[in-house]
C-alpha cells in the first residue's frame, strides 16, 4: 500500500514571513523547510502522495505550490487560498486553474481560526465564495477551532454539494483532556455526508513534551465512531509536527490509534477519493 498524506506544508522564509510562528514553543519552526527537505523522510515512511496546504493568506502562495506540484512527483494535490468574499472568486479560481500545476489544486483554505466572528463561514459574502468552490469541483478544508464547529456544520448543511474537510479534527482540547463541548460538536458535523476528517495534528494539540498514545486516543475514537473510516484520512502536519515528533512518528501513531483493518482506507484510499488524486 503506498500511503498518502493529506496533509503538510512548506515554506522558504527568505521568500517570504511566517508571522504565525511566534515565541520559544514554536522557536524550532523558524526556518525553511522543503519539499526536498521532505522527500526522503517520505520515502523512509513508505509514503508515496501527498497533499500540500496553505500557510498563510497571500495570494502568490497558491500559484508557488502549484508550480511545485508540476516539479515534484510526490505533491499529488494542493489546497490554496483565495478570498472567498471577492466578487470574482469564480474568475479566480478558474484562473489558477490555467496556471502551471494548476491541475493540482484540489482545494481552497482560509485561516478561519484567526477569524474573531465564529459565524463567519455563514456570512453571505463567505457562503457565496464556498458556493463558487463547490461549482469548480473542489473541495474545501476547515482549519478551525472547537468553538466554530457549530457553523461548520451548519455550512455544510447550507452547501451540501461542497464537501467540507476538517482539518486536525477541528482542534481538540488534548492537553487538558477534555473531551466536551468538542465530542458532541464533532458527532454533529459528522452528521452532514458532505464532510470528512483529518486524522492530523493531534500531537500538536497535547502536551508537546510528554504526550502518549493514551492521551490521543480518545479523540480518535470519537472521530471514527462518528465518522467512519471512509470518511477520515491520515494527515501528517509537517514540518510542525516536528515540534512533537518525527515525520514517520505521525504515521506510526495514527497506526497505532486505528485498527489494522482501517489502515488502507485511512491512509489511502479516503484522501484519494476526496481529492480527486
Amino acid at each position: 500500500m503506498t500511503v498518502v498524506d493529506a496533509h503538510h506544508h512548506v515554506w522558504d522564509l527568505s521568500v517570504r514571513d511566517q508571522d504565525w510562528i511566534t515565541g520559544p514553543e514554536l522557536a524550532p519552526l523558524r526556518r525553511g523547510f522543503t519539499v526536498k527537505d521532505l522527500e526522503p523522510e517520505a520515502r523512509a515512511a513508505g509514503v508515496g502522495r501527498t497533499v500540500l496546504v496553505q500557510t498563510v493568506i497571500v495570494p502568490e502562495e497558491t500559484p508557488e505550490f502549484l508550480a511545485l506540484a508540476d516539479e515534484h512527483d510526490l505533491i499529488a494535490g494542493v489546497v490554496g487560498w483565495t478570498d472567498l468574499t471577492r466578487p470574482d472568486v469564480a474568475e479566480e479560481l478558474a484562473r489558477l486553474r490555467e496556471l502551471p500545476g494548476g491541475r493540482h489544486l484540489k482545494g481552497i483554505r482560509h485561516q478561519v481560526q484567526g477569524e474573531p466572528d465564529p459565524q463567519w463561514l455563514l456570512r453571505p459574502d463567505v457562503r457565496r465564495g464556498l458556493a463558487a468552490v463547490a461549482d469548480a469541483g473542489l473541495v474545501y478544508d476547515l482549519v478551525v477551532l472547537p468553538h466554530q464547529l457549530p457553523a461548520c456544520a451548519r455550512a455544510a448543511a447550507e452547501l451540501p454539494g461542497l464537501t467540507f474537510v476538517l482539518d486536525h479534527l477541528g482542534k481538540p482540547p488534548i492537553a487538558s483532556g477534555a473531551l466536551e463541548p468538542w465530542a458532541s460538536d464533532l458527532r454533529a458535523l459528522a452528521t452532514r455526508p458532505n464532510t470528512v476528517a483529518k486524522l492530523s495534528g493531534l500531537v500538536t494539540d497535547a502536551d508537546l513534551a510528554s504526550w502518549t498514545v493514551t492521551d490521543l486516543r480518545p479523540y480518535a475514537d470519537v472521530a471514527l465512531e462518528a465518522f467512519g473510516p471512509d470518511r477520515l484520512m491520515y494527515g501528517s502536519d509537517w514540518p510542525v509536527c516536528t515540534l512533537a515528533t518525527s515525520y514517520g512518528g505521525t504515521l506510526d501513531l495514527v497506526r497505532r490509534l486505528i485498527s489494522e483493518q482501517d489502515h488502507e482506507q485511512i491512509l489511502a484510499t479516503t484522501a484519494t477519493r476526496v481529492y480527486g488524486l
